[in-house]
């Protein structure tokens, strides 16, 4: 009885231990953020368009800016993932998850984004991103508070799930919050539509804030020139990584005014219907 009660006294003891090294751990890999940047990277974007928005994040994490707000956190560190997509089928890891704590690791994700080639493929699929977003985030290193999924696109969805909005609420629903990079370049060319497949549309950042992003302090920052795509892709960070509330000022304005009945009639599948009347009327279907 004595040795089964000594037995039982140590398991005990070593269950505590045990429970006071998970919890140690814990705390050692704890984040401020788990950051997934989704980027676009479907024909319509040209390879200058493409060069700017890679450049853009690469100038990002070297900005003192950033890196300070990386710091300002409880954990002062974040765990950031970069991959790039298409269409349905298309996602291409181009940084794996990576922590971030200071000048040296962000200097190191920035160099590693400078450096890799980047794809040109069909299709715009931001539903198939969310779900590669969503199974990369299951996958993050380390426990955060805050989990963000950052998608860059000049289209609407046009493949993969329709509408976009049931991979979006199953995000949501997770507790993660998608941030919009609408580029709408290209608008006001060719009658409105732009890259001349029917497939931008003139209000896209509309759409994002309405059919892909969402969650507490969710945002859209559209770019519409060149010069932009450095700017609006620091602020975003910014944004997103900061300990601090997101000013409301970067969201789309007028739909902060819509009326309810205007934002709940609009149409979540005018990708897919612009890339079927793109067809039709060339007689492929």
């Amino acid at each position: 009885m004595r040795m089964l009660r000594a037995s039982c006294a140590l398991a005990f003891a070593l269950a505590v231990l045990g429970g006071w090294g998970a919890r140690s751990a814990a705390q050692v890999e704890a984040v401020d953020l788990h950051l997934v940047l989704a980027v676009d990277v479907s024909w319509s974007m040209d390879p200058e368009e493409q060069r700017l928005q890679r450049d853009g994040y690469v100038d990002a994490f070297r900005d003192t800016a950033v890196i300070k707000a990386i710091q300002s956190g409880p954990a002062g560190r974040i765990a950031v993932t970069y991959f790039e997509w298409a269409g349905a089928d298309i996602q291409f890891m181009v940084v794996p998850w990576m922590l971030v704590d200071g000048q040296e690791g962000a200097h190191r994700l920035a160099d590693q984004l400078a450096e890799r080639r980047i794809g040109r493929h069909r299709m715009t699929s931001i539903s198939s991103a969310l779900e590669y977003a969503r199974r990369l985030l299951a996958e993050a290193p380390g426990i955060a508070d805050r989990r963000v999924v950052d998608v860059s696109g000049d289209g609407p969805n046009n493949s993969g799930v329709a509408p976009v909005t049931l991979v979006r609420d199953a995000l949501l629903a997770d507790g993660v919050v998608i941030n919009g990079l609408p580029i709408m370049l290209k608008v006001g060319r060719e009658g409105g539509q732009g890259f001349g497949f029917g497939q931008d549309i003139a209000e896209l950042d509309e759409y994002y804030a309405r059919r892909v992003i969402g969650g507490p302090g969710s945002f859209v920052i559209p770019v519409r020139t060149r010069g932009e795509f450095a700017t609006a892709t620091r602020q975003k960070l910014l944004q997103e990584i900061s300990w601090l509330p997101a000013p409301r000022v970067v969201r789309v304005q007028r739909l902060l005014e819509a009326p309810a009945p205007l934002v709940d009639s609009y149409d979540c599948l005018v990708g897919e219907r612009n890339w079927q009347r793109y067809f039709l009327d060339r007689g492929r279907f």
